[in-house]
């Protein structure tokens, strides 16, 4: 994977997590939640929202699917979005959580498909590709998408609105940001806030996110997920390579007083716990089977009188 000042970005050709980003939901050194973490948004029992396995509605223009899962495995269905829907004919799932780790570069995070932007692409993850405003007025063409997706207020986005959410260090500076659709942005408040230390004052709710000069800005990148539906940020970054459209420019390295363990932190939960869409029909199969077989039981134990 591409680790600024450490790898080239011609490295960063295949999807692989951020290093140090960490398998389960800890994320590799953030630690449990600390008391001043800011923990509204779950309180980790089974069936909250962002808790493993729990569900959450996506509204928007989903091809038919209208809820994901925390933590799940994602879907391998693919079907192919209708008439009469937003990008019909574009085909609409089909990727697991195995690929759901981009790099740096907008555009990234598509399993099997490399190359700046996200320009007549399908939607693997369901999830449209988040945008970063049309208002900017600066930076290559392929940060500006807003005539195909809609500015980040639009509605028929699935999950809703593009919003944010901010996640202070209390150890160092470092002011991490993420932005994605609300629904998602929801679900990750909460991951995030069961499993790792931040500062009292960080986001408890999303706030939204309008693509203003104010909001986290595409320069300040530093990984994307899911095809390029969520990114992560950093407040200060500035990574200029992403404003020229060279797929092979060079990004300077992450600050040295990046508060390394809350990045790693972020990266994980996120990589693990981002809502994906799973197959219903998979998900259904279970339970009717556990049908079934009770039935089976009571048949085999009539059988005897």
């Amino acid at each position: 994977m591409f680790v600024p000042g450490i790898s080239n970005r011609d490295d960063n050709k295949k999807l692989y997590r951020r290093k140090g980003g960490g398998g389960g939901g800890k994320g590799g050194g953030g630690g449990g939640k600390s008391s001043g973490s800011s923990g509204s948004g779950s309180s980790g029992s089974s069936g909250s929202v962002g808790s493993r396995g729990s569900s959450v509605s996506v509204p928007g223009a989903t091809a038919g699917r209208s809820s994901a899962v925390s933590y799940g495995s994602g879907t391998t269905k693919v079907v192919s979005i209708p008439q009469g829907q937003p990008f019909a004919g574009r085909q609409s799932g089909g990727a697991t959580r195995g690929s759901i780790y981009g790099n740096q570069q907008y555009g990234s995070g598509y399993p099997g498909v490399s190359g700046l932007g996200t320009s007549g692409r399908n939607f693997p993850f369901v999830f449209w590709p988040l945008v970063w405003g049309g208002g900017l007025g600066y930076g290559a063409a392929y940060l500006h998408n807003t005539n195909e997706y809609g500015e980040p207020n639009n509605s028929s986005r699935p999950g809703g609105p593009m919003t944010q959410a901010a996640f202070y260090s209390n150890t160092t500076n470092s002011t991490f940001h993420v932005v994605a659709d609300n629904t998602t942005v929801v679900a990750l408040i909460a991951s995030i806030s069961s499993n790792c230390s931040f500062a009292s004052n960080s986001s408890q709710t999303p706030s939204a996110f309008s693509g203003a000069a104010t909001d986290p800005l595409p320069e300040q990148a530093i990984q994307y997920y899911r095809a390029s539906s969520v990114v992560l940020t950093l407040d200060g970054y500035n990574d200029t390579a992403a404003l020229t459209g060279d797929a092979n420019a060079t990004a300077p390295p992450l600050p040295s007083t990046v508060d390394q363990s809350l990045l790693n932190c972020l990266n994980g939960t996120i990589g693990e716990a981002v809502p994906l869409i799973e197959d219903s029909a998979a998900r259904m199969s279970v339970s009717s089977l556990g049908a079934v077989g009770f039935v089976y039981v009571l048949w085999c134990l009539s059988s005897f009188f």
